[in-house]
C-alpha cells in the first residue's frame, strides 16, 4: 500500500479562520479564540477523512526574520505584523496539534514553505508521496512524482501535470517564473514588463532560467515577441532577477527531525485536549468532534 504523508502549511489555515470568523468567539477571559477554533475544525476534518499515518504542520515564525530578510530586508515587509491576539491563537494552535498527536514545526530562520521542502527532501525516501495542504502556489514548486498540491478549502488536487496545465511550467519551473515576475505578495522584485505569459514562455523556449539569462545573446533572434526587448530588460535587470531567484526558491535546510519516524502520528491526550479546550472555552460541538475522533483512533 502506498505510504503518503500529508504536510499542512499551517500558518495559510490559521489566517484563513481568523479572517472568516468572527472575533466574537472568545475564551472565559474574553480573549478572541476564533482562529484557533477554525484551525481545531480543519485539522479535526483532515484527520477525521483522511485518517494518515504520517503527517505534520508547519508555522511560520519567521514574517521578518527569515534567511530571507538577510538577503532582502524589505522581504514581505510590505505586510502589518500579526497582533498580539493572533500571536497568542498560533501558540494554541501549535498545543492542539502536539495534543491530537501531530509533529508541528516552526522556526525563526525558515518559513513553513520551507520546513515542509526540507521535510520532501530528506525523508523522500521513506514516504512514498506527500500530499501538501495549502493554497499558496508557491509550494507547488516542490511537486514530484506521485504528490498532490491539495487546496483543501477549495477541494481542488493538483498532481505535477496539473500543476504545469495550470502555471504552463512544470513544477520546479515555478520558483524561477516568480523570479522573473516578481511576487507582490511577499514583496519580491522582478523585471518591470515581464508577465507571467512572458516569463513561461522565455522559461520554456530556453528550458530554464540558467539557460535563459547565460544564453541572452540569441534571444534577439529567438522569434519570441518582443525578443529584442525582452532582452534589454533582462540584461538591464539581471541583478534583480538573481536576488528574486535566492528569494523564490524553497529551501530544503531547514531543521527538521531527522528520523523520519517524527511524522508517524502518535495517540492523542485526551487530558490535553481537555485542558486546552478549557482554557479556550470551546463549546459542545468542538469537544463532540474530538470525543468522536479520539473513539475513533482507538479503533485503529
Amino acid at each position: 500500500m502506498t505510504q503518503q504523508a500529508l504536510l499542512v502549511d499551517a500558518s495559510v489555515y490559521v489566517f484563513r479562520a481568523w479572517f472568516s470568523l468572527p472575533a466574537t468567539l472568545t475564551d472565559p477571559a474574553g480573549r478572541p479564540v476564533n482562529a484557533f477554533y477554525g484551525f481545531a475544525r480543519f485539522l479535526l476534518d483532515v484527520l477525521a477523512a483522511e485518517r494518515p499515518d504520517a503527517m505534520a504542520c508547519a508555522f511560520d515564525e519567521s514574517l521578518t526574520t527569515s534567511f530571507r530578510n538577510e538577503v532582502y530586508p524589505a522581504y514581505k515587509a510590505n505586510r502589518e505584523p500579526a497582533p498580539e491576539e493572533l500571536k497568542r491563537q498560533f501558540a494554541l494552535c501549535r498545543r492542539l496539534c502536539r495534543a491530537l498527536g501531530v509533529l508541528e514545526l516552526g522556526d525563526p530562520l525558515f518559513e513553513a514553505d520551507d520546513l515542509i521542502g526540507s521535510l520532501m527532501h530528506h525523508h523522500r525516501a521513506a514516504y512514498d508521496t506527500f500530499a501538501i495542504l495549502t493554497r499558496d502556489k508557491d509550494l507547488a514548486q516542490l511537486l514530484g512524482p506521485g504528490d498532490v498540491f491539495w487546496d483543501y478549502a477549495a477541494g481542488v488536487r493538483l498532481d505535477a501535470v496539473g500543476v504545469e496545465r495550470r502555471f504552463g511550467l512544470p513544477p520546479a519551473r515555478l520558483a524561477e517564473l516568480l523570479a522573473l515576475t516578481g511576487d507582490a505578495v511577499d514583496n519580491i522584485p522582478g523585471v518591470p514588463g515581464i508577465g507571467p505569459k512572458t516569463a513561461a514562455a522565455l522559461l520554456a523556449h530556453f528550458g530554464g532560467l540558467d539557460a535563459l539569462m547565460s544564453g541572452l545573446d540569441a534571444l534577439p533572434g529567438s522569434g519570441l515577441r518582443g525578443a529584442k526587448r525582452l532582452a534589454g530588460l533582462l540584461v538591464a535587470h539581471a541583478d534583480t532577477v538573481a536576488l528574486a531567484r535566492r528569494l523564490t526558491v524553497i529551501s530544503t535546510e531547514a531543521p527538521i527531525p531527522a528520523d523520519p519516524a517524527a511524522l508517524r502520528r502518535r495517540p492523542p491526550d485526551p487530558e490535553a485536549l481537555s485542558a486546552l479546550f478549557d482554557e479556550t472555552g470551546a463549546g459542545a460541538r468542538l469537544r463532540a468532534l474530538v470525543a468522536h475522533f479520539i473513539s475513533r483512533e482507538g479503533g485503529r
